[in-house]
C-alpha cells in the first residue's frame, strides 16, 4: 500500500513512534494503573455517584430540571477542551513534557474530586457542583490527551489493540473495585466507615475523598516508570507563543487534510461517536435513577455490573483488534449500541428489568468501542506528533462532547421527561457511525513499517 505523508509535511512516508522492540510487562502495567485509577472520576464522578447524587436528590431541584442543567455544563466543558487541546498536546509534543503535563492536569482532576466533599445537599451548592464536574472534566480530558499519546510508548505495532484493550479493561475493573469500597464502605450501610451517615449527603461526600485518593496513588506508577518523550529533532523548534501555537496548528490541519485525507475522516466520525460513548455511561446513571426509579444503592449494583461487563468484553476484544483491526470492532460494536439504546427508549415502560437488560448489552458494546478507536489512530499517527494528533483527538471528541450533552438536554426539553434524552445518545452515536462507514482502515501502513 502506498503510505501518505504525515503531518510533518515531508515526502518521505511517516514513520511512527511506536517501537518493534518489546516493552516490559512492567511499563505496560504501570501505565494501565492510570486507566485503574481514572475510574474514581469517571466512575463515581461524572456517571454513578456524584451526578447521581445532584439529579436525584430533591433538595438540589427536579431531576429533569438538574438533568438538564448538567448537560448544559458538560457541553460548556466540551467546548473549552475543543478550543485548548491539540495546543496543549502539541506543546507537549515539542518541548518533551508529556508526563509533566500528564501528572499536572491528573492532580488537578484529584482537587476537583477532593472539593465534591463539600457540595452539600442544597440549591445554594448546586453550581459549585456543576462548576467542579466541568472543571475536572476540562483537567481529566487534557490528562487523557497525554496518556494516549504514551500508547505508543507502551506497544509494538501487534500489540496495539490488545495494550489498548488492557488499558480501558483496567479501567473498567478498577471502576468495579472503587464501586464497591464506597457502596459497602459508605453509601450502603445505614452507618458506615467511621461513623458515616447518608445525612446531608455526607457518605456520597466521602466517596468523592476516597475517590480523589484513588486516583492520586494509582497515577503515580505511569509517573515514575514510563520515561518523559523525546521529541524528534525535526519538530523540536524554539518555543513559541500559545497564540501563535494555534497558526502552526492550522497549517497542520492543511497539510494533514492534503496527505492523509482519511485519518481526518477518522477524526470527525470518531469524535461524533466517541461523544455519543461517554454520554451512555455519563447519564446512565441519572436515567436509571430518574427514569426506572434505581435508588442511590441500586445504581451502584447496576454501575458494578455495568463495569464487569465492559472490562470483561474490552480486554477480550482487544486481541481481535490486532487480528482483524480496529474498524470492524467499532462499526460493530456501534450497531449493537444504537440498537440496544433504542430499545431503552421503546420499551422504558417495561421498568428495572428493561434497564438491566439493555443497559448492561450497552455496556458490552462501549469499551471495545473506545479502545479500538483508541488504537487506529495510533497505528497512522507519524512519529513524534502523538500528542499533537491525540489532542485534535481530544479536540474533536470534546467539539462533539458537547453535542451528546446538548442533545440529551434538547431531546429532555423536548420531551418533557427525562427518558427523552436517550434519543439525543442515540442520535449522536448513529450520526457517528454513518461518517465512519466510508472511512479507510490503514493497519497496513504500520505493518509495512515493522
Amino acid at each position: 500500500m502506498a503510505e501518505e505523508q504525515g503531518l510533518a509535511g515531508s515526502v518521505a512516508a511517516p514513520q511512527t513512534s511506536v517501537t518493534t522492540t518489546p516493552v516490559p510487562r512492567r511499563r505496560v502495567l504501570s501505565w494501565a494503573l492510570w486507566d485503574w485509577g481514572s475510574a474514581s472520576f469517571n466512575a463515581v464522578a461524572t456517571t454513578f455517584v456524584f451526578t447521581v447524587y445532584l439529579t436525584n436528590s430533591k433538595e438540589f431541584g427536579g431531576s429533569t430540571v438538574v438533568s438538564a442543567q448538567l448537560g448544559w455544563a458538560l457541553g460548556i466543558a466540551g467546548v473549552l477542551v475543543a478550543l485548548t487541546a491539540p495546543i496543549t498536546g502539541q506543546r507537549s509534543d515539542k518541548g518533551g513534557r508529556r508526563k509533566l503535563w500528564l501528572a499536572v492536569n491528573t492532580y488537578l482532576v484529584v482537587i476537583a474530586l477532593g472539593l465534591m466533599f463539600f457540595v452539600e445537599k442544597s440549591p445554594s451548592f448546586l453550581l459549585f457542583g456543576l462548576i467542579l464536574l466541568a472543571a475536572g472534566t476540562v483537567a481529566f480530558e487534557f490528562a487523557s490527551v497525554n496518556y494516549n499519546a504514551m500508547l505508543a510508548q507502551v506497544s509494538t505495532p501487534r500489540t496495539l489493540g490488545k495494550v489498548s484493550g488492557f488499558g480501558w479493561g483496567m479501567g473498567y475493573i478498577g471502576g468495579i473495585v472503587l464501586l464497591l469500597i464506597v457502596y459497602f464502605g459508605f453509601i450502603n450501610p445505614s452507618v458506615g466507615l467511621f461513623g458515616v451517615t447518608s445525612a446531608n449527603g455526607l457518605s456520597v461526600r466521602v466517596s468523592m475523598l476516597i475517590a480523589a485518593i484513588w486516583f492520586g496513588l494509582f497515577a503515580l506508577p505511569v509517573l515514575l516508570s514510563v520515561p518523559e518523550n523525546r521529541p524528534r529533532a525535526d519538530i523540536a523548534t524554539k518555543r513559541v507563543g500559545f497564540f501563535q501555537s494555534y497558526a502552526i496548528l492550522g497549517r497542520d490541519i492543511a497539510r494533514l487534510w492534503k496527505t492523509s485525507r482519511h485519518t481526518v475522516f477518522f477524526l470527525i466520525a470518531s469524535a461524533i461517536f466517541r461523544d455519543g460513548l461517554t454520554g451512555v455511561f455519563t447519564f446512565g446513571g441519572v436515567l436509571a435513577a430518574g427514569t426506572f426509579g434505581f435508588s442511590a444503592g441500586q445504581v451502584i449494583i447496576f454501575a458494578i455490573a455495568a463495569n464487569l461487563v465492559a472490562g470483561v468484553a474490552t480486554i477480550a476484544v482487544g486481541a481481535l483488534d490486532d487480528r482483524v483491526g480496529p474498524k470492524p470492532v467499532i462499526v460493530t460494536s456501534l450497531i449493537g449500541l444504537v440498537v440496544c439504546g433504542s430499545l431503552i427508549f421503546v420499551f422504558h415502560d417495561g421498568g428495572q428489568i428493561v434497564f438491566w437488560t439493555f443497559g448492561l448489552a450497552l455496556c458490552l458494546f462501549v469499551g471495545p468501542a473506545q479502545s479500538a478507536s483508541r488504537s487506529f489512530l495510533a497505528r497512522v499517527i507519524p512519529a513524534g506528533r502523538e500528542g499533537e494528533v491525540f489532542g485534535l483527538y481530544a479536540t474533536t471528541g470534546k467539539a462533539a462532547t458537547a453535542l451528546a450533552p446538548f442533545a440529551f438536554a434538547i431531546f429532555v426539553s423536548i420531551g418533557g421527561a427525562q427518558y427523552w434524552g436517550v434519543l439525543g445518545i442515540v442520535l449522536v452515536l448513529a450520526i457517528g457511525l454513518f461518517l465512519l462507514l466510508p472511512v479507510q482502515a490503514k493497519q497496513n501502513q504500520l505493518a509495512a513499517r515493522e
